[in-house]
Order: structure tokens, then C-alpha cells, then sequence
């Protein structure tokens, strides 16, 4: 009779586990490589204790099996992390860099944590296993202390990437080896987790979308032009068909499990292929076969992207492409929506104009939902006419259909072309008493909107000419968590332009960002640095901040803040100092020199400098007063 394991060396066994699984995980190619790659090498080098401890099958006391539990429950946590960096899109995670950094920051403080709860003087452990343990410890305790510093390079080209039409073709290169999307096959995989990102709503892309799809877009082009596809020749094509590739799941209709050859979005969110979902409908069902939800409406949206990937797939793989049949796909000349979806949008187009006050609503809130699911349905929308009715329905009585129009034509404005059409049916002051007036919901989304209609330099002018900024400034104090950001992220992108930098410090934006700033808890530290660093380099924002008492919390950020915060702070109080003596003296008061000299030395090349500039400045100072 086999003898039954004792609970230790069960959950050795399952250490044991956790850490092959982790091992057998993909290599990453992207900008975690380093990160990805250490967490995972330090991970592994903890398997020799559990196998040894798995081997003795002694039983262990509770307090001994604490720190082993600790570590069952993070190393499932680390696997989630490291498979989500590995398979997630690469776009998408570089520009959430700095969130996803945190999370592998916390990742190694708790398995540090961990191992130190494990009391490995009571274990009966080799000395060359105690060894390597010890050493093991000491790196992930390293690791938490010194996190990786900012890729300023990268920091750099990101910005001038997302700023420029056409940047400059040695920051793409610089940029598509660093993300790893360097071939057409990569290029197809980040489609694929772009689509799926977008769709799915993980991570909530959100106002992101925009800067998303506009990077992917350029990188996409650089590798296109660098990597043209090379045909293939007929031997190879011939040997590709006798293959019988297999076909991704993404690819398969989940009703027929069949390659789909014309898929549609229904209002879940979840694809099908378009005559199986509509047998589906036909038969009087009114939910998602896949989620079971109910579904919201049954407008079928045709999914281009993942046709044209699996137009792609088909062609790389020897695979005749699918033809479509069936009345329901004939499209008119120079569309790109059929029939059955224009007819769909034309009949919430006619309620928005013509129907009661909840037909109103009800279409207002399906174009919503349409607007964010897809380019192609922003582009239909807005070509059938749907953005001056949506104007309109801004000053709507009721706050639902408020909500609904200016949410709708937040979605709409993250096309380029939709914002000079939302800008020229007059919608600014609309959106601006939304703003003032509106439900919390509504006063969020319209600054969000200001925010997406902001990115056009013109509309900056329009936007703060047209009373936002106060407005904006009273949601940042009185609006819910996403409220604020939202707020700070419209005032930053409008204070870019000198006028409206007058108007935030005449409108009293300098106390609430100060308020923001001290209270490290409340979220808004970065949003609020961000902010004041722009507004110092204008002379009414320098006054207004150097009379709010900043140096103290200023210095106490380049203190122990993150580089990006840092950095921020030291420039602001380099434009306080410059030409005040009386605030330089009081940085010194306050011990400035101390985190200005160690800035100077691990900072980013623009902290750098600025501490280093400040320094010069204190050097004076003391001279002068040595002098006299």
C-alpha cells in the first residue's frame, strides 16, 4: 500500500510545480525582457529547497510551513504576471510600463517577504542548499531596493513617437527592436493581442486607444517598409497545403467551430461567423451564446480586423481563403458596412432625430456602445450623419440621454477626421456645460472628450476660450478617483498652450494641485507634478506656486519619489530658485543639497541637469555669503 504524503511535502510538491511551470513559461520579447527574465531565473533557483524538502518528507510545524504558504500563493500570482507580460500586446504594455513595473516590484517585495518567514534553522537543509538560499534571498532583497531605473532612450522616442506624424525612421528602428516587432510575423501576433485587448476591454484601453493604435500604426508601417513579405515558391506554397495547418481558436466561429469567413461583433462583444449567429437570432434567442448575457441590441458589426488577419493566415499557410455567401453581405459601392448594419444605424439615427424622449436615450446609448467597439463603426457613424444629432442631445433634459450623447461622442473623437466634425458642429460649449452642469458621469466623460478633441493644437485655443478650464478645475477637486484623472489629464494637455496657462493660475489651479500633491495616498502625485512642472515655466504659475509653500514637499519628492516624479519636482524648483535667493535658501534650509547631489547622479539626463543646475546656484549663494 502506497504510504499517503503528509501536507509539507504536498505543498513541496506543489512548489515544486509552480516553479517548473514558470520555467517552461515563453521567453519574453518585449521591453520586460530583463525583468521578465531575472524574476524568472531568481524563481528557479529556489526549486533546489523545495525539492529537498519535498525529498526528506518530514513533517513540518505550522509556523515552519507559514513562510512556504506565503510563497505558494505569490508564485501563482508571479506565473499570472509573467504569462500576461509574455502574451499581452507589446504596444499596450510599453506604454503601461511604469504600472506594469509596479506590479513586478510588489511581486518580488512579497516573495522577499516570504522567504524571510521561513525559519530555514529549524529545516534540515544541505549546506550547499542553505548556500544557495541565502544567495537566492539576498538577490530578490537587492532587487526590491534598487528597482530598474527608466529607459530614458526609450522614454524619449516614445514621446517623440506618439507626438510626430512622421518621426524620424532611427526612433521606429530604435523603437521596433526594443519592442521586438521586427517581422511580419510579429507583426501579426500584436495584432492579434491589440484586437483581443480592445475587444475584451482588459485593461481597459479606455482615452489609451488612441496613442495605442497611432503607435502600432507607425511601428507597423516601419516594419512593413523595412521587412517587405517575401513570396513564397510554388515547391513551398505546395508543401504549405499538405500540411493541414491547425486553426487558431481566435479564427474559429464558436457556434460552428469552422474557420469564420465573415465575422461579426454582437453587442457583447463576442465574435461569430455572421449566418450562424444570425440562425441563432432568427430562432427568437436573446443572449450571447458564448457569455449567456442578454444581449443590449442585435446590430451584427462586422470585425474587419480579424478578417483581415485571417486573410493573412490563410495566405501564409496555403489556405484557400473562405468566399461569403448570403444576401445578408451584399454591401453598396464604396461602403464599408453592409446593408443589414447601415440599416441598423439609420433606424438609431432616425430615433435620436425623430423619436420620444426614451427612444432618444436608448439610441443614443446603443451608438455609444457601437462607437467604442471598432474604427470601423466611428468611421459608419459618423458618415450616416450621427454627430450633430448627438451635438444636439447635449443639452437633453435628462441626464441618462446627456450622458449617453457625450460619451458616444467621446468614443466618435478617437477618429482623427471625427474631431474636426465634432468641433465644427459647435459641440465645444455644449461639451462645456456638460461639464459644469452635468452628472458626475456625464462631467467625466465631457472631460475626457475635451481632453481627445485637445490632441488637435487649434481646438486647445477653442477649448479653453470657451470657459472648460474652471470647470475643469472644480471636477479635479470634487470628482470621483477617474473624475480627476480625467480633469488633470484635459488640463495638462490644454495648459501646453501659453493662454490657457494664465487661465489655470487665474482660475486658481495652483492650491487644489498642491493639495493633490501632499496627499501621496489620494492617487493624483503623478498627475499633479505633471501639471505644476508646466505651469512653472510660465511667470504667473511660478508666483502663484512659490506662494503655496512648495519647497518642502517638492524636496521631500526628489527625496524618495519615482524618476519620472523626480525629475518633474527638481525642475519645478529649479524654476522657483532661478532668480528668487529666498527660496534657494530655504531649499537649503530644508536639506535640498543632500537628494539634489544624489539626483545628479541616478537621475534621468534632464534631472541630471536640473539638480545639477540648482547646485550651481546654492554654490553662489555660499560664496556670496562666504564673501561678505
Amino acid at each position: 500500500m502506497a504510504l499517503k504524503e503528509d501536507p509539507s511535502s504536498e505543498l513541496m510538491g506543489r512548489l515544486v510545480d509552480s516553479v517548473k511551470e514558470i520555467s517552461g513559461l515563453p521567453e519574453c520579447k518585449n521591453v520586460f525582457k530583463k525583468t521578465h527574465g531575472d524574476l524568472v531565473r531568481r524563481i528557479k533557483l529556489l526549486s533546489p529547497l523545495f525539492e529537498e524538502l519535498k525529498d526528506n518528507n518530514e513533517e513540518m510545524s505550522e509556523e515552519e510551513t507559514k513562510g512556504f504558504e506565503l510563497l505558494r500563493t505569490v508564485l501563482g500570482s508571479a506565473k499570472e504576471l509573467l504569462k500576461s507580460v509574455v502574451e499581452g500586446s507589446k504596444v499596450y504594455q510599453t506604454l503601461q510600463r511604469d504600472d506594469i513595473a509596479d506590479n513586478f516590484n510588489q511581486i518580488t517585495e512579497k516573495i522577499e517577504a516570504a522567504l524571510g518567514e521561513i525559519p530555514y534553522d529549524k529545516l534540515n537543509l544541505s549546506e550547499e542548499v542553505q548556500e544557495q538560499i541565502e544567495l537566492v534571498h539576498a538577490q530578490f532583497r537587492r532587487a526590491k531596493e534598487r528597482p530598474e531605473l527608466h529607459d530614458h532612450q526609450l522614454e524619449v522616442d516614445l514621446a517623440i513617437a506618439l507626438r510626430e506624424k512622421d518621426p524620424d525612421r532611427a526612433i521606429l528602428k530604435r523603437l521596433s527592436e526594443k519592442l521586438h516587432l521586427q517581422t511580419i510575423d510579429d507583426l501579426k501576433k500584436e495584432s492579434l493581442a491589440f484586437h483581443e485587448l480592445v475587444i475584451t476591454g482588459v485593461g481597459d484601453p479606455g482615452d489609451r486607444f488612441e496613442k495605442l493604435s497611432s503607435l502600432f500604426k507607425k511601428l507597423k508601417d516601419y516594419v512593413q517598409m523595412e521587412n517587405p513579405e517575401i513570396d513564397s515558391s510554388e515547391a513551398e506554397k505546395g508543401m504549405i497545403k499538405h500540411r493541414s495547418p491547425v486553426i487558431p481558436d481566435d479564427f474559429r466561429c464558436p457556434i460552428s467551430l469552422e474557420l469564420m469567413k465573415d465575422p461579426v461583433i454582437v453587442s457583447t462583444g463576442q465574435t461569430y461567423e455572421r449566418s450562424c449567429i444570425q440562425k441563432w437570432l432568427d430562432a427568437g434567442h436573446k443572449t450571447c451564446p458564448k457569455t449567456q448575457q442578454t444581449l443590449l441590441h442585435t446590430a451584427l458589426t462586422p470585425n474587419y480586423v480579424l478578417k483581415s488577419l485571417i486573410a493573412l493566415w490563410c495566405e501564409s499557410n496555403g489556405v484557400e481563403l473562405p468566399k461569403q455567401s448570403g444576401a445578408c453581405r451584399s454591401k453598396k459601392v464604396g461602403s464599408s458596412v453592409s446593408d443589414c448594419d447601415r440599416a441598423a444605424i439609420t433606424t438609431l439615427l432616425d430615433k435620436l432625430a425623430n423619436g420620444s424622449l426614451e427612444q432618444q436615450r436608448s439610441a443614443a446609448g446603443e451608438l455609444r456602445l457601437l462607437a467604442k467597439r471598432n474604427a470601423d463603426n466611428r468611421v459608419c457613424i459618423a458618415e450616416a450623419g450621427a454627430i450633430p444629432l448627438l451635438v444636439e442631445l447635449l443639452s437633453s433634459t435628462d441626464p441618462r440621454t446627456q450622458e449617453h450623447a457625450v460619451t458616444a461622442l467621446l468614443n466618435l473623437s478617437i477618429n482623427d477626421i471625427n474631431k474636426g466634425t465634432i468641433v465644427n458642429a459647435g459641440a465645444i460649449s455644449d461639451i462645456v456645460d456638460v461639464l459644469k452642469n452635468g452628472s458626475m458621469e456625464a462631467r467625466e466623460n465631457a472631460a475626457a472628450t475635451l481632453f481627445s478633441l485637445s490632441v488637435v493644437d487649434e481646438n486647445k485655443v477653442a477649448i479653453g476660450a470657451a470657459g472648460a478650464i474652471p470647470a475643469l478645475i472644480k471636477l479635479l477637486c470634487d470628482g470621483t478617483p477617474r473624475g480627476k484623472k480625467d480633469a488633470a489629464t484635459a488640463i495638462f494637455n490644454l495648459s501646453i498652450y501659453q493662454g490657457n496657462k494664465a487661465r489655470a493660475v487665474k482660475a486658481g489651479i495652483v492650491p487644489p494641485l498642491m493639495s493633490l500633491l501632499k496627499d501621496a495616498g489620494g492617487g493624483m502625485v503623478d498627475e499633479a507634478l505633471a501639471i505644476l512642472a508646466i505651469l512653472a515655466g510660465h511667470q504667473e504659475g511660478k508666483v502663484a506656486i512659490g506662494q503655496v509653500d512648495p519647497i518642502p514637499v517638492l524636496i521631500e519628492v526628489i527625496r524618495t519619489g519615482s524618476q519620472r516624479n523626480r525629475e518633474n519636482a527638481v525642475a519645478i524648483l529649479w524654476s522657483l530658485c532661478t532668480g528668487d535667493s529666498q527660496l534657494l535658501m530655504l531649499a537649503k534650509q530644508f536639506g535640498a543639497e543632500e537628494s539634489l547631489k544624489e539626483l545628479s547622479e541616478s537621475g534621468t539626463d534632464r534631472a541630471k541637469r536640473k539638480a545639477g543646475n540648482i547646485l550651481e546656484l546654492l554654490q553662489r549663494v555660499d560664496t556670496v555669503v562666504n564673501q561678505s
